[in-house]
């Protein structure tokens, strides 16, 4: 009986799990300190669309995210509203990145943070200078990728989708707090 060496190892022992690349570069509260650094004071809130609303966003906003809900925080300083504070997660290519946008009193985005990174390629989204292209956007800013926002070579896919999620939380803050 001739039996090579290979047909004694067992199919699971040749199957090698793809390395895992995770990095948590912020934790929620740092990020809010970052975003919010005079505040005094950040109180969880929630997001309460109707359900129109919510299919609005759905067929305007098509980001692939962990949760409908995003958690939200109200930042303050000596009783004053400073702004709010999303954390979210959308999808990169194949896992989540866990980001946040800071959205001041006015409406307009202040700060964008990746906190969490899990991909192994795409990592370059947490450049200070990309995220920054977001600060000063609106509900009304169309916010699309190789227009107003600059691609990343290499990074296609997670530019689009935190450009998309950074999106949908805009239109998200605005139907929460219009009137």
């Amino acid at each position: 009986m001739n039996r090579s060496v290979w047909s004694l190892v067992p199919v699971a022992a040749l199957a090698v799990p793809a390395p895992a690349f995770a990095a948590r570069y912020l934790t929620a509260e740092q990020a809010m300190q970052l975003a919010f650094p005079e505040a005094d004071a950040f109180a969880p809130g929630q997001v309460s669309l109707t359900s129109e609303q919510w299919r609005s966003m759905d067929r305007d906003t098509p980001a692939r995210v962990a949760a409908r809900e995003p958690r939200v925080w109200t930042a303050s300083a000596r009783g004053e509203l400073l702004g709010y504070f999303y954390l979210d997660e959308v999808l990169g290519k194949q896992l989540f990145i866990t980001y946040s946008v800071a959205i001041g009193a006015d409406g307009r985005v202040q700060r964008v943070e990746i906190l969490e990174y899990r991909e192994t390629h795409g990592y370059e989204v947490r450049n200070a200078r990309w995220l920054s292209q977001f600060v000063g956007a609106t509900g009304q800013s169309s916010l699309r990728l190789d227009e107003d926002i600059k691609n990343i070579s290499g990074a296609t896919l997670s530019c689009r989708h935190v450009t998309e999620g950074v999106r949908r939380l805009l239109a998200l803050h605005g139907a929460a707090h219009a009137g």
